[in-house]
């Protein structure tokens, strides 16, 4: 009897492990402020190697692959957007999400720098 019930115990634990280290929290809305481009980096060339047009929706994060669909919502405001990821950065830790003006003025006022979000993946 207590041979099954240890048996039991080791089978629990081994289940709940294995499924503790599973990835099942990848496209999982997240929290995080973003922020948007200056002006100064129109035309230039994205990590990506595409050029950046502030008039687009993209956006940079440091690790999604590039060409990801990510919604954004404004925690303030509800208002949502969906860009694209083609580029690197932000490179500030309280930051995950760097936007083009178009996409930040369309959840955003570009008078505040940065605005508090919620992200996932779409597809």
């Amino acid at each position: 009897m207590m041979k099954r019930f240890i048996l039991v115990i080791i089978m629990m634990i081994s289940t709940f492990g294995v499924y503790s280290f599973s990835n099942n929290t990848i496209n999982a809305k997240k929290t995080s402020y973003a922020s948007f481009y200056h002006d100064k980096f129109n035309g230039r060339k994205t990590a990506s190697g595409e050029i950046f047009d502030n008039s687009k929706f993209t956006a940079a994060n440091r690790t999604l692959p590039f060409g990801t669909n990510v919604k954004i919502t404004n925690l303030r405001n509800g208002k949502e957007v969906i860009v694209r990821i083609n580029d690197r950065g932000p490179f500030h830790s309280s930051r995950v999400l760097d936007l083009s003006k178009a996409a930040f003025s369309e959840i955003g006022n570009t008078d505040h720098g940065t605005i508090p979000v919620s992200y996932e993946i779409v597809d």
